[in-house]
């Protein structure tokens, strides 16, 4: 009988210590940092900024003072030699306390991303707030704070624009990737990856962004647009990629999911316009004499979007033909992406984890020296299979 008192006793102090509320934090006490952005200053420190919401001027709420009026976010920044210096800094210019349970977006400026992003990495993997699904965005030619600085018209939030662009622009056109930064993580730690991400820049006078007239025109003096992709040797960017190098890129990293190529025919440049409703890439890895080597390939179907020239569509030799043409278009995209790689010496589709996982003994051997002496004179052999499932309602162009 004692005994089971004493049981009874014990979990009932245990009890009382385990519910207690010493690390409470109540609702109206926390500010709500949806984006960050990271920048350098002049004497090279870090220059945070903090997309806050103001939790009275979004969608549904009723204005009850604090914060301007019917502006739906707030910028703090805040300096400090660590990130975590620079967040506890920022409490001096906030009322509430910062939580990044919902940052969903990380905007790096272009210095920061030159200098290294790894202890950018460490910093954000060690919060426990801290999402790792955060999306990330490299600015090009402004800085970060800018770019969040900046009002939308459509999503009241810049930062839930951003994502939904980054997401749409990578389903619909294909030169843009959709990077988090668990992603990014996975890539720097692992063996024969490196990193790639989306640039973002300000279309206008990023000033004239931050004003609320900005979005109150059907023509928005400013905008936010996705420009091109990051390349990483390490966690160090090292070269900018756009147009059909970026869509290259993608290509082998098996991210296109629609995208539209225009081709030439009959002399006449971008004549037939093909989309891509289905595309799967495989990296083959092989080891021959010694040194590895690897084959590409991708398989495409899609649609005939447009014509521009006289062509029967109905004639089966004739799409066996553009077919091939589709083909030779992707593959230069691809090589060309894959020289460019290759001349900074940076294995963004990652290679080497393939030869990794098929050949793991032998990668021993080469891994120190993969990024600086195989990978530069890698042999990768790029084979497109490309095929015409339907070709629209028309036959005949009208063009005669």
């Amino acid at each position: 009988m004692k005994r089971s008192i004493a049981m009874f006793v014990s979990f009932f102090v245990c009890a009382l210590l385990l519910a207690g509320c010493w690390s409470k934090k109540e609702l109206p006490d926390l500010a709500f940092v949806i984006a960050v952005g990271l920048d350098k200053t002049e004497d090279g420190r870090y220059l945070a900024s903090f997309q806050v919401v103001n939790p009275g001027n979004v969608a549904g709420a009723t204005q009850r003072g604090g914060g301007a009026a019917g502006v739906p976010v707030s910028m703090y920044t805040s300096t400090g030699d660590t990130l975590v210096e620079a967040s506890r800094k920022a409490s001096k210019k906030l009322s509430r306390i910062l939580y990044y349970g919902h940052t969903n977006l990380v905007v790096i400026g272009e210095e920061v991303a030159r200098e290294g992003l790894n202890g950018v990495f460490d910093a954000m993997e060690r919060n426990n707030q801290f999402r790792t699904t955060s999306r990330l965005v490299v600015a090009r030619g402004h800085s970060a704070k800018d770019v969040l600085a900046v009002l939308t018209p459509i999503d009241k939030i810049s930062a839930n624009q951003i994502i939904k662009t980054l997401e749409f622009s990578e389903m619909a056109w294909g030169q843009t990737i959709n990077t988090d930064v668990w992603w990014a993580i996975r890539s720097l730690s692992g063996a024969g990856r490196n990193p790639v991400m989306t640039g973002i820049t300000i279309e206008g006078d990023p000033q004239r962004g931050k004003r609320q007239t900005n979005v109150q025109t059907s023509v928005p003096n400013v905008r936010i647009s996705l420009d091109g992709l990051a390349l990483f040797k390490k966690d160090h960017l090292v070269r900018w990629v756009s147009g059909s190098t970026s869509r290259g890129v993608l290509w082998v990293l098996d991210r296109i999911k629609q995208t539209n190529i225009t081709i030439p025919w009959n002399g006449k440049k971008e004549a037939i316009g093909y989309r891509t409703v289905r595309v799967k890439t495989e990296v083959k890895p092989q080891w021959k004499k010694g040194r590895p080597s690897i084959l590409v390939h991708i398989q495409t179907e899609g649609d005939i979007s447009e014509a521009y020239v006289p062509i029967r569509l109905d004639d089966y030799r004739q799409l066996f033909q553009l077919e091939k043409a589709i083909g030779r278009d992707i593959e230069r995209e691809v090589k060309q992406a894959i020289e460019t790689a290759q001349y900074e010496k940076t294995d963004v589709f990652g290679f080497g984890e393939a030869v990794h996982r098929a050949h793991p003994r032998l990668w021993k051997r080469i891994k120190k020296e993969w990024d600086d002496r195989y990978f530069p004179h890698l042999r990768v052999t790029v084979k497109v299979d490309a095929y015409i499932r339907r070709t629209g309602l028309r036959n005949t162009p009208y063009i005669k």
